[in-house]
């Protein structure tokens, strides 16, 4: 079985990275770069690095036509504009996997309040998968739409769900101070990401409101079977890629062994190719270029600390999404990121 491929949105980072991870699966395919633009570009054009990895020009998003060309669509645009097409390419057949945000919080209310837009495919919502994979695997090989996670949900997610699960971790007090690489802001230029204003700094942004919060609570409440509240600290890296999250969580019950901890860890993860838990403190140039996300953990000064690493197009977008078309059309979810 070789799996046709089509990419909606293909100019933008996650684009770049589906199209050179899915050159080395060795059973899909890209058919078909569907964009919006008026003028359309040949994706070589677009990414030089592609050149003589993908020989295709970009199409009009025309559902119709993506259908007769593919199984499976990543979609790649922004929110709000996600929910524009998926209706459509839903209605042909095809199966999606959605990397915006468009599917991602459960609750229309919420998603309205913090991506302050309509939400215009209320149906579709209620029947996505969110695609986590270590935690919804399960759901996501039965799903026609998965919703891919957002890259620092993806890593706070899998430091601290396992210990929620074990009981171990109160689910209020937890802070999630984070820090990523500049992709994760996008292909569109901003001048707070102009190279003279990253290049050797480090700055927090969006405290308090970023739209992360509400999905990594989301996540982590559907885990412990009640409310989750945390607080969200993101930060600027002055690199390209990777995300290092450092989660501070008080124990249930007083004193809990470093040992405890480590063992809700490796229960949790023993059968999952794409998180490695490890006794040194993870690094983000241990996971750049990979699925991989590393956790390991101390308890130290009363509270509970994990680490988790990852390479936030990777594992955090782009890897991931592959990961989920795996699942969802049957085959071994490590082909073509290993």
């Amino acid at each position: 079985m070789s799996i046709r491929v089509a990419i909606v949105g293909p100019t933008g980072y996650t684009a770049l990275h589906l199209i050179k991870w899915l050159a080395r699966h060795p059973k899909a395919e890209v058919t078909y770069l569907a964009s919006h633009r008026e003028q359309l570009p040949h994706i070589a054009g677009e990414f030089p690095e592609l050149l003589g990895v993908c020989d295709l020009a970009c199409q009009p998003i025309d559902a119709p036509a993506i259908a007769k060309a593919a199984d499976v669509v990543f979609c790649c645009l922004p929110h709000a504009a996600a929910m524009a097409y998926v209706p459509k390419l839903l209605d042909t057949g095809l199966k999606v996997v959605d990397l915006s945000a468009d599917y991602r919080l459960t609750d229309v209310d919420l998603y309205e309040r913090v991506y302050q837009t309509q939400h215009a495919d209320r149906g579709n919502l209620a029947q996505a998968v969110y695609g986590l994979p270590e935690l919804f695997a399960d759901q996501i090989k039965k799903a026609k739409l998965v919703a891919n996670p957002g890259c620092y949900p993806t890593a706070a997610a899998l430091g601290v769900a396992p210990l929620l699960k074990a009981g171990l971790v109160k689910p209020t007090g937890i802070v999630v101070n984070a820090a990523s690489g500049v992709t994760g802001a996008g292909r569109s230029p901003k001048p707070n990401l102009h190279y003279p204003e990253v290049n050797e700094g480090f700055s927090p942004y969006n405290v308090g409101g970023h739209r992360h919060q509400p999905e990594i609570e989301q996540t982590l409440t559907a885990v412990a079977g009640q409310d989750v509240r945390v607080l969200f600290a993101p930060h600027l890296l002055p690199i390209n890629q990777g995300i290092l999250e450092t989660i501070y969580m008080d124990p249930v019950h007083g004193a809990v062994s470093e040992e405890a901890v480590y063992d809700a860890l490796e229960e949790a993860y023993a059968d999952e190719p794409f998180v490695r838990v490890r006794a040194g403190f993870p690094n983000v140039k241990h996971v750049t270029d990979t699925n991989f996300c590393d956790v390991a953990a101390r308890v130290t000064g009363g509270k509970i600390v994990v680490f988790a690493a990852e390479d936030n197009m990777v594992k955090g977008a782009s890897g991931q999404a592959i990961q989920n078309m795996n699942l969802m059309f049957g085959l071994d979810e490590t082909l073509g990121l290993t």
